[in-house]
């Protein structure tokens, strides 16, 4: 699948894929990488090490620290994959040096999937 690079960067890793939009702030706790948002979907779950799948982000400004938190705390998504990417997802993914990738049609993506996602070309495979 083709689409636009917001961050660069290359990743492999499963994916974890979300219908509903993420906010970070309050959303995902940036010491574990836990989804803690009550009643999202993924709540429970943990995004380290995944290729986090969701159509758009949500809610503060903050939420791109929450990001760079993620990374520094070495429990964030080894990349972001978005129907579309918003300033929030877009300035943290860069802050973090997640790759991050836009345009992708997720609805062909299910938790589980193997992805490569290779940001500088703008592209993700499901492998």
């Amino acid at each position: 699948m083709k689409g636009r690079m917001i961050s660069p960067g290359k990743a492999r890793a499963k994916a974890i894929v979300s219908k509903e939009p993420i906010g970070f702030y309050g959303g995902i706790d940036a010491k574990t990488g836990k989804v803690i948002e009550k009643g999202h979907e993924l709540e429970g779950q943990s995004v380290k090490g995944k290729v986090l799948v969701f159509p758009c982000g949500k809610g503060s400004t903050v939420g791109s620290y929450v990001i760079y938190g993620l990374s520094k705390n070495r429990v964030g998504p080894a990349a972001i994959v978005n129907r579309e990417t918003e300033t929030i997802v877009a300035t943290g993914a860069i802050l973090a040096g997640i790759p991050c990738v836009d345009g992708i049609d997720i609805s062909k993506i299910r938790t589980g999937d193997t992805l490569e996602v290779d940001a500088d070309r703008g592209t993700v495979k499901i492998l």
